[in-house]
């Protein structure tokens, strides 16, 4: 009867753990998921950013409206004077006083795709 209950108990808290796994474990999140997607592809899928709606959101309060420059040197001919892994480099990584980081790595390929454009 003692081993009966040992071995009861046991499998109660075994089903009550899975019962807990299976409603609160939501596994990987998405954005690691992709990252190591990302990682193992060598390139990011940049179809679904808007690079345009990103700069105008993040880049032009120091590189101009237009991208004619200000504070941040002008972009708007960027692409005749870097090629677009250096230009997502800069971004990734920044340079002189642009900080790196400043978007997700899928919006830096994007925004470097359509900088490189700019010539």
């Amino acid at each position: 009867m003692k081993k009966f209950a040992v071995t009861s108990g046991i499998n109660i808290v075994l089903i009550g753990l899975l019962v807990f796994l299976l409603f609160f474990y939501n596994g990987v999140p998405s954005s690691e998921v992709a990252s190591t997607e990302e990682a193992h592809s060598g390139h990011t899928d940049t179809s679904s950013v808007n690079a345009e709606e990103i700069v105008n959101q993040s880049c032009i309060s120091c590189h101009g409206q237009t991208l004619e420059g200000g504070a941040g040197p002008a972009l708007n001919d960027v692409g005749s004077r870097l090629d677009q892994v250096a230009i997502e480099d800069i971004i990734v990584n920044g340079k002189n006083g642009m900080p790196g980081g400043l978007i997700s790595a899928e919006e830096s390929a994007a925004v470097a795709e359509w900088l490189a454009q700019k010539q």
